[in-house]
């Protein structure tokens, strides 16, 4: 074996990070690699989860008049960033949640190619480094009051490690379960979705610890919990390993493209994927269901607030804008169970359409996205007019599962359309969609809102409009998504281009291809073990979402 880069260099032999010193030996369980993929992702799921500082930190220096005096208020962007008098608005530190993922689409898109060359352990490790280390930049930036560091700790440096965790193990996880793509990728991306769900408590648990009378006890969480998730998150990068070249299950054999034309057998080149008219139907298919579901997410809360007002206490003649403070305190805290139940339906969908994709097909499961979001986007006013609370819920729970389900499914998507060599950068590359998403979606939902407020609508209607537009999006994304065909073979590479990229994969003691114990699924003691280490965090989690949740139900 020839000597490679990171302390490897003259010694011969790879070094610690290196793809070749993480290729699968004999006897390796391929079900070690979805909790290692899970740790990764349930730590930068934490992004989600932000919002939890917001407002504590908005009281970092007090409110005291001293503090909240008119030279604050005067307060511009720019000034807002070095000031060291002046409390933080909760609009500024809100850049913090768009630089995430701003950056996390172009950190895919840029390094997406390096990591396919140096494996997932280096992208997990340098993830790591940069979603931890940035959370003790941003520690730094609350202890000196710099908003300017919070912004590059946590928002630049933390994105770019968003970016790298986020797909570094699509492409691992699709060649060692080529049997169930969808699932295998599901089992992974739902632990970003989750991660908030863990996050979010554990902040407040930590700043309730740490909270004195001169610190909201913030700095000290995003040290703690840096230490936590680097931790874990070196578990999930010392975790990873890569099939041999040409490993497949026991047992198993590629469909054929005569049963199913939708999967290909062959592999498109980086450089070529982003050529095709394919890449950019699918393209347009992610950011359509995306715009329409982060839309929604970012308004839950006072959506079902304004709609419902005082019927979601037992008040059905009295609108939001007439609740009384005390009345508005009880609503808030019932519209934070149903985000909870909505996180939930989010996470679980992005385990439940892709593992179905496995059975329906990529493009028949977005198929059923569309052609359902766009019956449930269009029938949420009429079950707002109807009055009925669990339609309107029910509704939204199933639209959050279908957003969520759009993200697990498509790095299956991408592998069936482009194969499996580089889908991991593809993958990244698609995900500059994403952060359009992110743009469209709040702004439609958020200016149609306060358009239909200006304009008089009373505050229970002022979503029905948004609704329809949103419904309309799907019907784009419905057409987009059934203009995706097969590619041609002038797309792909020629078989010796393969072997040569494959070259280094290769595994000279890896024997038979159902000598990795597991080939044809189960679980071993140290797969259960691995299983039980991110399965505890995710059923507290869980627990927590419920007990919130129920406030909606009583």
């Amino acid at each position: 074996m020839t000597a490679t880069t990171s302390g490897g260099e003259g010694l011969g032999v790879p070094g610690l990070l290196d793809r070749e010193r993480i290729i699968a030996q004999p006897g390796f369980n391929r079900w070690l690699v979805p909790p290692a993929a899970l740790a990764i992702h349930l730590c930068i799921g934490m992004a989600y989860g932000f919002s939890v500082f917001w407002l504590p930190l908005s009281r970092a220096l007090g409110t005291g008049a001293g503090v909240a005096g008119a030279a604050c208020g005067d307060l511009t962007l720019i000034s807002s960033l070095f000031t060291t008098e002046c409390n933080w608005r909760v609009a500024d530190l809100g850049w913090i949640y768009t630089l995430f993922f701003v950056l996390l689409g172009s950190a895919a898109a840029i390094w997406g190619g390096w990591l396919e060359r140096s494996g997932p352990r280096k992208a997990a490790f340098v993830s790591a480094c940069c979603w931890c280390g940035g959370m003790l930049i941003s520690a730094v930036g609350i202890m000196t009051h710099q908003l300017w560091l919070m912004w590059v700790g946590s928002g630049v440096i933390g994105g770019i490690g968003l970016g790298l965790g986020y797909i570094s193990p699509v492409s691992t996880l699709i060649k060692w379960f080529p049997d169930r793509r969808g699932m295998a990728t599901g089992m992974a991306i739902m632990g970003f979705g989750g991660g908030a769900m863990i996050g979010a408590p554990l902040a407040n648990l930590l700043m309730g610890y740490f909270r004195t009378a001169d610190s909201v006890g913030v700095w000290q969480t995003f040290i703690v919990m840096a230490g936590i998730y680097f931790v874990f998150m070196m578990g999930g990068t010392f975790g990873y390993r890569i099939p041999p070249a040409g490993w497949r299950p026991e047992g198993w054999t590629p469909p054929s493209s005569s049963t199913n034309a939708m999967i290909t057998n062959g592999h498109v080149h980086l450089n070529k994927a982003h050529k095709t008219p394919q890449f950019w139907l699918i393209w347009t298919v992610l950011c359509l269901n995306v715009s329409a579901g982060i839309g929604v997410i970012g308004m839950a809360s006072p959506m079902l607030q304004e709609v419902f007002g005082g019927a979601l206490i037992g008040k059905p003649d009295v609108s939001f804008t007439q609740l009384i403070p005390e009345d508005r305190t009880l609503v808030a805290g019932i519209a934070a169970g149903f985000t909870g139940l909505l996180s939930l339906f989010n996470i679980g969908g992005r385990f439940f359409w892709a593992s179905l994709s496995d059975k329906m097909g990529r493009k028949m499961t977005y198929f059923t996205f569309f052609a359902l979001g766009i019956a449930l986007y269009a029938a949420t006013p009429w079950a707002a007019h109807e009055g009925s609370k669990i339609l309107y819920v029910a509704f939204f729970c199933i639209i959050l599962s279908m957003y969520g389900g759009g993200f697990a499914t498509i790095p299956a998507y991408l592998a069936d359309i482009f194969g499996t060599q580089f889908v991991g950068a593809i993958h990244g590359r698609l995900l500059t969609a994403w952060s359009t998403a992110g743009i469209i979606g709040p702004v439609v939902v958020n200016y149609i809102r306060e358009a239909q407020i200006a304009a008089g609508v009373p505050r229970a209607q002022v979503y029905d409009f948004t609704m329809y537009i949103l419904a309309g999006m799907l019907v784009l994304g419905f057409l987009a998504n059934m203009a995706v065909k097969p590619l041609s073979q002038i797309w792909f590479m020629k078989d010796e281009e393969v072997a040569a990229l494959q070259a280094k994969a290769k595994a000279a003691s890896a024997g038979p291809s159902g000598s990795f114990g597991i080939g044809r699924g189960g679980f071993d003691g140290k797969a259960a073990l691995a299983w039980a280490v991110v399965g505890l965090p995710i059923l507290w989690g869980v627990w927590m979402t419920l007990q919130q949740t129920a406030v909606l139900f009583r």
